[in-house]
């Protein structure tokens, strides 16, 4: 047996760290947390100064046996868990729960996955900080205190099984008042004026800086320019420079994966976790922006190596947010001579960009000549400005350019095009001039990555919290992160050209979104709820102030049941007060009254969703309900709309002597026909479906049903041979089974799929993995 036990976080980790150790050490993973707070309402002592509960889950009960095991037959044993509050109280968890002493137990942090760091590691051990789980163990009471108070108070007021969590519910708040702000915006309409002057390759634009809200002075300024004399009145040329953006941190990373190559939040985490661990990579959370003497000078080694003396510039950056650890290092490669790395396609491009920025970060500003010629009109007072750039050195652009969140509404770039040779005093030929109507537009919607920018500047969250935080809030049915179709709108245009002024109208498509956020109805009636009776929980500057309180407990400047005495007994006073006197919070609102019979018309939330009601429920007459359509919400909802609603169920005909009825669902629009329900495609109005369409659509649906069936069994109704998405399996009443290779689906019995469920739900499952099974 080994003298050393060395145990990491993960399997992937503990293969690679494994590789460079000896012989004498054992690397064995926890697979994550092996501990967590019990599931009950006993699990944090409150009167016992906040004491926890902890139980090991079934799924590690086998990772703790065999640790055990390990443990007490080695000499010494090394707790290697990541650098962060999260991994140190993975070691505290492993010590305690394994029985672990301090004279042969060892902690070890190192910020990459190298030989030379582990070595050093292993040379520099140190204890558990306490602090660090302090701190740790202080969030994860909070936001259990919180979730276990405030859920009850949900599923009271607003609708049962619902939950609240501490920066979720801050993070719901944000994405809910952008979506009202959005609502309230009132555009308003301007005409811009852009002049192309020259012809062909000499052609180049100049732009008017005020704009004109009526078309009458944008047609009058047109009117006046026929004819006009256009003199170039000044000539200013410049030199500036760009300077390279700092390497990554969790946030900047997570936002630039977005950008550039379309990763959500999650995935970028997970991408940049299986680098770290594979050693491609330092630690990928952090909010340094700091790098190692190392890292800098082999990062200067690699840029005069490949690109030349001149692009490099040695730089030092510091962090702005408060709290974070300059001991730490930014997102970095391991190697800076590894320009790209073999993966899959996703590791590969992560990577690479991780690269760039870094290496970016220590080369030479990109330097410009920037021109600014303003143009005199004979006939007007104004000027046109037109504005030409040109790059002299590309310095540090040869390898990376940030973007930024304003490059998808393509407003970056008019400022690159290169000017033609001029000079003052010239005489300009007009070749048109335009006058097109722009309209105002309101602040954007959050992407995951503008979000997290958001939340980051605000101060709430840790680079550890912003993943698990967005998908939290979109799991939770409280946000989602779709596409929306725009809607067209006519905008006008007036064309000078020659002696003439043409007007055409024209048309563009408005409003689109590309995966942005949108809060729910329920997201925004809960929102509602906490804002007016939990101010403090969704309040930015406290829920800030908390975080800072966890720092300062980190740094062992505050004693952490302190804290959370000082924040739960207000709290836990406003629960109480709230049960007693709060209303029921529905969102409702008034539409109206029907047309026909003068009934109230509302919209609420309800037990399962979004409502619109006709008349009330102390009648005599039985109100009509109907559940709103996809896109459609309760805060913009219209009577008209309202109506429409009531036109389904509708029957559309008959098909084999049965009813075709279609209507709206939980799930979307259906059509329902001999006890069985078809779904209409996306694309389909369910108000505008007809016989034939109806027809169409469940003969479509009964033939792609029976291409999907490879076999049945007489025995057995409920097991099935289909083909699935990922190929053929087998359908085995609630649980889908893998069909072993070199088995023909066809051709398998009753008995053997019977024997391969059963062999299936036998075996052991990996720590934290999860079986599939069909929801009932």
């Amino acid at each position: 047996m080994a003298k050393n036990l060395l145990i990491v976080e993960s399997p992937a980790k503990a293969k690679t760290i494994e590789g460079y150790l000896g012989k004498d050490f054992t690397v064995k993973s926890s697979y994550g947390h092996i501990r967590d707070l019990v599931k009950s309402e006993d699990a944090i002592d409150i009167k016992n100064n906040f004491a926890q509960k902890y139980e090991v889950p079934a799924d590690k009960k086998q990772v703790v046996s065999e640790l055990k095991k390990l443990a007490k037959e080695a000499e010494v044993v090394w707790l290697a868990s990541d650098e962060d509050r999260e991994g140190e109280a993975i070691s505290w968890h492993l010590f305690d729960t394994l029985g672990l002493k301090e004279a042969n137990t060892r902690r070890i942090v190192f910020h990459e996955i190298t030989k030379p760091a582990i070595t050093r590691a292993i040379e520099n051990p140190r204890k558990i900080d306490y602090n660090l789980v302090y701190a740790q163990q202080a969030r994860r009471v909070l936001d259990r205190l919180v979730g276990f108070e405030l859920s009850p108070v949900l599923w009271k007021k607003v609708k049962p099984s619902l939950s609240a969590g501490r920066v979720q519910s801050v993070a719901v708040r944000l994405i809910v008042e952008r979506e009202r702000e959005i609502i309230k915006f009132t555009t308003e309409a301007a005409f811009k004026i852009v002049a192309i002057f020259g012809k062909g390759r000499e052609a180049f634009k100049a732009e008017l800086p005020e704009r004109f809200t009526k078309q009458g002075d944008a047609e009058r300024f047109l009117s006046d320019c026929i004819g006009a004399t256009f003199t170039v009145t000044s000539l200013e040329t410049r030199p500036t420079k760009r300077s390279p953006a700092a390497p990554f941190t969790t946030s900047t990373l997570q936002q630039e994966a977005s950008r550039k190559l379309g990763f959500s939040v999650s995935r970028t985490m997970t991408v940049a976790q299986k680098l770290y661990e594979s050693g491609k990579i330092t630690y990928m959370r952090t909010d340094s922006v700091n790098l190692s003497d190392l890292a800098l000078n082999t990062a200067a080694k690699e840029i005069n190596s490949a690109y030349g003396e001149k692009y490099h510039q040695l730089r030092t950056y510091k962090t702005k947010s408060a709290g974070a650890q300059e001991a730490h290092e930014a997102i970095r490669p391991t190697y800076f001579d590894a320009h790209t790395i073999d993966g899959d396609n996703s590791e590969k491009r992560l990577y690479e960009l991780i690269w760039k920025r870094a290496i970016a970060s220590q080369m030479s500003e990109a330097l410009f000549e920037k021109t600014t010629a303003k143009i005199s009109i004979s006939t007007r007072k104004e000027e046109l400005i037109a504005n030409g750039e040109v790059m002299k050195f590309d310095g540090f652009l040869k390898v990376y350019l940030e973007s930024s969140d304003e490059d998808d509404e393509a407003q970056n770039g008019e400022d690159n095009a290169i000017l033609p040779p001029l000079n003052k005093g010239q005489k300009l030929d007009l070749s048109e001039m335009t006058a097109t109507e722009r309209f105002s537009r309101p602040a954007a919607r959050y992407t995951e990555a503008a979000l997290v920018k958001k939340l980051e500047e605000l101060g709430i969250g840790r680079p550890s919290t912003y993943a698990p935080t967005i998908s939290t809030i979109q799991n939770r049915g409280y946000v989602v992160k779709e596409d929306r179709e725009g809607k067209q709108r006519n905008f006008r245009v007036l064309t000078l050209k020659g002696q003439n002024i043409t007007k055409e109208e024209k048309s563009e498509n408005t409003g689109a979104e590309r995966n942005k956020l949108f809060p729910t109805d329920i997201g925004s009636v809960v929102n509602d709820f906490l804002v007016q009776y939990f101010k403090e929980i969704v309040d930015y500057h406290f829920t800030a102030s908390v975080e800072k309180q966890f720092d300062e407990i980190a740094q062992g400047l505050e004693e952490w049941t302190t804290m959370i005495r000082n924040f739960y007994q207000p709290f836990h006073k406003g629960v109480e007060n709230t049960i007693e006197t709060a209303d029921k919070a529905t969102g409702e609102r008034e539409l109206g009254v029907h047309p026909d019979s003068g009934k109230k018309i509302s919209v609420r939330i309800g037990r399962f969703g979004p409502f619109v009601q006709v008349g009330e429920s102390d009648e005599n007459d039985k109100p009509l309900y109907a559940s709103l359509r996809a896109g459609q919400s309760i805060e913009t909802i219209t009577l008209d709309e309202a109506l429409e609603l009531f036109k389904l169920p509708k029957k559309v005909g008959q098909f084999e002597d049965k009813d075709m009825t279609v209507a709206i669902g939980k799930f979307g629009p259906y059509i329902r026909h001999d006890g069985a329900f078809y779904s209409l495609p996306k694309d389909v109005d369910p108000l505008d479906v007809g016989e034939e369409q109806a027809i169409e659509i469940i003969v479509d649906k009964r033939k792609r049903d029976s291409e999907r069936v490879i076999k049945t069994f007489a025995e057995a109704p409920d097991v099935k041979i289909l083909n699935g998405r990922w190929g053929p399996y087998i359908e085995f009443g609630k649980q889908n089974v893998k069909i072993p290779k070199g088995k023909e689906p066809a051709e398998l019995s009753y008995e053997e799929c019977k024997a391969l469920a059963d062999a299936e739900a036998k075996a052991p499952k990996k720590p934290g993995a999860k079986r599939f099974v069909k929801k009932k």
